[in-house]
């Protein structure tokens, strides 16, 4: 991870192995270390990675110096800059107004509910396979309006495309790629063979969408369909495991929250800003611009590291310290700029639920002895696996809610 003379073949030094030994084993440590001795750094692998939060904030923010275009593969609208962007962003916000959210609440409570009862027959759990994955396949099935026959599949691809991109097998991506595609264009199919019959879920709708005076098309439909579940189905399973470990990590903290449960929300998000479930997003430069002292041309790729500038001691005070109290306008946990997460409100009421429902029916947890937990590797954050354990009965009553 020390900055060395190594040249990449476009000409530029290499700094860093951002799919090195030394920082997959803590990948939250290395961003902090980088962030203060190499704060943008260059990388055959992820171009030029910015770690400060000033420097983040920068890029997500200038639409003009640095474009979303980043893959020949279309991305509606990730994938997009304006004007084009601006007329899909306007349609899929639609879909997460508040109301949607109030509305779409019961269902993941109930889901989170059942999940947590399943765990009520055993002392020890594995979260991440019996809980985080599980709980975010089906709430964005839910969401979506999709079957219970896609639960099991779903799971199947996240972890074939987890291996995928880590092998870096090109090959095998693009084939996992097009099976999820698949998936998605049997249920467009099967609404329009429904015609008049179709559910009235979100997939639904969107085919009834226009952008201008253009119906849109399956591709598009499939592309925005794809980015909200791959998505999805990585950030929210990261989430729940992240916010897991460190409760079982932190009695006080457990114990505190069991008591008064308004206090959820700013402890969920302070908790992801320490260690954040989405590492980075790419840009394309499309000026030549000097960040710290480097100089970065147009066409160069650039990477922002989400999980380093959220511990940014420049921005947060004691920024490797818990305390939700702070000010969280600056954290970049939903991303900023155009391309803020849509979907911050939902996400923010599926992970508060799930907390909730998980200390309802789980008595006071801690990490099972002898069992640590395993990091996730770039490009995923959290946890690979977590076990955690209790000894003592469900909780008599709940605490206080919101």
């Amino acid at each position: 991870m020390n900055p060395n003379e190594a040249q990449s073949p476009d000409g530029n030094e290499t700094d860093w192995d951002p799919r090195g030994e030394d920082v997959q084993r803590n990948q939250i440590r290395a961003y902090d270390h980088m962030r203060g001795t190499c704060p943008v750094a260059h990388s055959d692998y992820l171009g030029w990675s910015l770690f400060r939060h000033a420097d983040v904030l920068q890029v997500v923010t200038d639409h003009h110096g640095f474009s979303n275009v980043v893959s020949w593969h279309p991305s509606v609208p990730n994938g997009m800059d304006p004007p084009e962007h601006t007329g899909y962003r306007r349609l899929i916000e639609r879909y997460f107004t508040q109301q949607r959210v109030d509305a779409f609440e019961p269902v993941c409570r109930q889901i989170a509910g059942e999940l947590v009862g399943s765990l009520k027959a055993s002392s020890t759990w594995e979260v991440m396979s019996s809980l985080a994955e599980p709980y975010a396949v089906r709430v964005q099935c839910g969401f979506l309006g999709w079957p219970e026959g896609l639960h099991g599949p779903l799971r199947q691809w996240v972890r074939k495309n987890r291996e995928a991109t880590l092998a870096r097998d090109t090959e095998a991506m693009a084939s996992i790629a097009l099976e999820f595609d698949a998936y998605i264009r049997a249920q467009l199919d099967a609404r329009k063979f429904a015609g008049d019959g179709a559910p009235e879920d979100i997939t639904t709708d969107l085919m009834r969408q226009t952008i201008g005076v253009e119906r849109l098309e399956y591709a598009d439909i499939v592309s925005i369909l794809r980015n909200w579940t791959v998505g999805e189905l990585g950030t929210i399973a990261a989430c729940v495991g992240i916010i897991v470990h460190f409760l079982a990590r932190n009695q006080e903290v457990q114990s505190h929250l069991r008591q008064d449960r308004t206090r959820l929300p700013l402890a969920i998000e302070e908790i992801l800003r320490l260690n954040g479930p989405l590492i980075s997003n790419r840009r394309t430069a499309t000026k030549a611009v000097v960040m710290g002292d480097r100089q970065i041309e147009a066409g160069d790729r650039v990477t922002v590291i989400w999980a380093s500038g959220n511990r940014d001691p420049a921005v947060f005070e004691d920024a490797d310290q818990y305390r939700p109290d702070r000010d969280q306008s600056p954290n970049l946990l939903y991303g900023a700029g155009i391309h803020v997460c849509p979907g911050a409100g939902l996400a923010r009421m599926q992970l508060r639920v799930m907390i909730d429902e998980l200390l309802n029916g789980i008595a006071q947890f801690t990490l099972t002895p002898g069992r640590e937990p395993v990091h996730a590797i770039f490009p995923a954050g959290g946890l690979a696996s977590l076990e955690i354990r209790t000894d003592g009965a469900p909780p008599a009553t709940a605490g206080v809610s919101d």
